[in-house]
């Protein structure tokens, strides 16, 4: 198949890692959006969690399609982390940063071991639960226990580095990159990217902190 053909080619995967990726990313700020509807109060938020549920059978959908993606691009970022690791078997004795190598860069692999670790945790306390509360409450019941609190924190901080490197790459794979532009297409990447996971990281940061906060 043709498919499967252009998966093989080095070319191909760097290509279904960057569509992969920017399918992720695009639900990570529409999912930022909606749960930024907490800041302002508890009957935002559980508005918002109300117009998802209408949906019904689409959520579900949505769901099936973005699990598909997800594992796409985990087996996608295994397969090049490996060719990579074949084709230089022997490790640098000096890292450098030449080449625009950031930190977010050099860590890919394992910052995604560390999101997928989150999300199968994120999944069992919000998705496979059976809190008898509103999302609010089981939100804010979850928050205020400080090892999830900072955990998520944690965890969300690692997300950053992870999809500021992969806003940067997908518009290298798009070839929108030209040395007059590209710091400040770096520095939108990493705006955006900062915006996203702020979002996340200060709903349990506020929880833990403010009494009042979802109440």
């Amino acid at each position: 198949m043709i498919i499967t053909r252009f998966f093989r080619t080095s070319v191909g995967r760097k290509s279904i890692m960057a569509a992969s990726g920017a399918f992720l990313s695009l639900f990570l700020i529409m999912h930022g959006l909606g749960n930024a509807t907490a800041f302002f109060g508890r009957e935002a938020f559980l508005a918002y969690a109300s117009r998802l549920h209408s949906l019904g059978v689409l959520i579900h959908v949505f769901e099936f399609i973005l699990l598909a993606v997800f594992l796409l691009h985990i087996a996608t970022g295994l397969t090049l982390f490996v060719e990579n690791m074949q084709a230089r078997p022997v490790r640098y004795l000096v890292t450098k940063s030449s080449g625009g190598r950031t930190l977010g860069s050099r860590s890919m692999p394992y910052s995604g071991m560390v999101i997928l670790i989150f999300l199968v945790i994120h999944l069992i306390n919000f998705q496979f639960t059976d809190h008898p509360g509103s999302v609010a409450e089981m939100m804010r019941d979850l928050f205020r226990i400080p090892v999830y609190a900072f955990f998520y924190i944690a965890s969300l901080a690692v997300l950053f580095f992870h999809v500021s490197h992969g806003f940067w790459s997908l518009l290298q794979t798009l070839g929108v990159n030209h040395p007059t532009y590209d710091a400040t297409m770096r520095n939108g990447a990493l705006m955006i990217s900062l915006l996203v996971s702020a979002i996340f990281i200060f709903i349990p940061f506020c929880t833990l902190l403010l009494d009042n906060f979802l109440l």
